[in-house]
């Protein structure tokens, strides 16, 4: 029964109006606090905003859902190349966590007194593969088909951009390969679209992470073989907490939670290795 026809009933059984307006402003009272007590749990649900190299998008929404399960704090993550992600912080983007896929763009956000800290902090290692669709005619694959005359297109990461680009682009030139090969360039403003071109056969090959490599979509569909490290600077992927977040504590128990031994050794099931 309605708040309303209590009190309807109230009056028809005999009260006076005094009475039913006193029922009627104790019931409009206790409902006013339940609605209060519902807007107040829903304030006190916590959110944290994640600005993430676009390699991590196959790994942060699965961490997401863990760390919400395990802490009632929800994610809300949004990826992109990690120069632009950077220029974002520094154009004032409401962020609270960077995560790169290098040491150096968040240096940048140090170096401009905008994060909470001295110095980036790692959280995970990634690594560069050659991959092709197993219908590309071109297995077994090696990475010696970067200069097989049936290859016409390269999907790679613009190296301005984005970190694994810019690994790409450094093996290329460690393997005295790059001017040969970078006529057939499909440029991908980040490692995400990138590995499209390669996935759709808008190119035949693709240097692009281990991290997307090692989906179960890009494993069915395609096959892929490690660069040498030696053929590029170790990608170490570091993280800051931004300076002016009303969020830095969540930032930082979340940070610290990445770095656990308990995700530290998930993190291979994505493709990254431990920092430890």
């Amino acid at each position: 029964m309605s708040l309303l026809s209590l009190v309807l009933t109230a009056y028809r059984k005999g009260r006076n109006a005094s009475a039913a307006l006193a029922f009627l402003t104790v019931a409009i009272g206790l409902a006013s606090s339940g609605t209060n007590a519902l807007g107040q749990q829903k304030a006190q649900q916590k959110e944290l905003r994640i600005a993430a190299a676009a390699d991590l998008q196959p790994v942060l929404p699965v961490l997401a859902d863990q760390y919400l399960k395990a802490t009632g704090v929800k994610l809300i993550i949004s990826f992109g190349s990690s120069a632009t992600l950077a220029t974002q912080i520094q154009n004032g983007a409401p962020i609270d966590l960077f995560m790169s896929a290098d040491f150096v763009t968040p240096e940048k956000i140090v170096a401009a007194g905008l994060a909470d800290g001295t110095a980036p902090t790692p959280y995970a290692k990634g690594s560069l593969v050659l991959w092709t669709r197993k219908d590309s005619g071109l297995l077994p694959l090696s990475m010696e088909r970067l200069t097989d005359p049936k290859v016409k297109t390269i999907a790679i990461a613009n190296e301005l951009h984005a970190p694994y680009g810019r690994a790409a682009a450094d093996a290329l030139r460690r393997m005295k390969i790059f001017d040969q090969v970078s006529p057939h360039f499909v440029i991908g403003e980040n490692i995400t679209q990138t590995a499209q071109f390669a996935e759709s056969g808008n190119a035949q090959l693709g240097l692009i992470s281990l991290t997307t490599a090692s989906t179960p979509h890009f494993k069915e569909i395609g096959t892929y073989v490690l660069v040498p490290t030696n053929l590029y600077n170790s990608i170490q992927q570091c993280a800051v907490v931004i300076g002016n977040s009303d969020r830095k504590a969540e930032a930082h128990a979340f940070l610290n939670w990445v770095l656990s031994s308990q995700v530290q050794n998930e993190l291979s099931n994505f493709g990254l290795g431990a920092v430890q």
